[in-house]
């Protein structure tokens, strides 16, 4: 999950983070970041297959924004989010 810039939280699935951040940043990523910019990557799954990844995709897609913010302190401690 990346946080961005207007305070949402961006979900997807990639095999290669840095270029996909890149893709974001340089507006030929996600729709989703038109408009907005990605801020910091907060949340992140590795050991998925392509499958697995967009079934995890979807489940945390389905979630509240403050179930989203809960798996992240559960991973990774408290984070602020801007």
């Amino acid at each position: 999950m990346i946080s961005a810039s207007d305070g949402k939280l961006y979900t997807g699935i990639t095999n290669n983070m840095r270029k996909r951040w890149r893709q974001h940043g340089d507006k030929r990523g996600a729709k989703f970041f038109r408009g907005r910019q990605p801020l910091a990557l907060v949340y992140l799954e590795g050991g998925h297959c392509r499958r697995s990844a967009s079934q995890q995709e979807y489940r945390i897609k389905q979630c509240s924004r403050q179930q989203k913010w809960q798996r992240v302190l559960q991973h990774y401690g408290p984070f602020q989010p801007l």
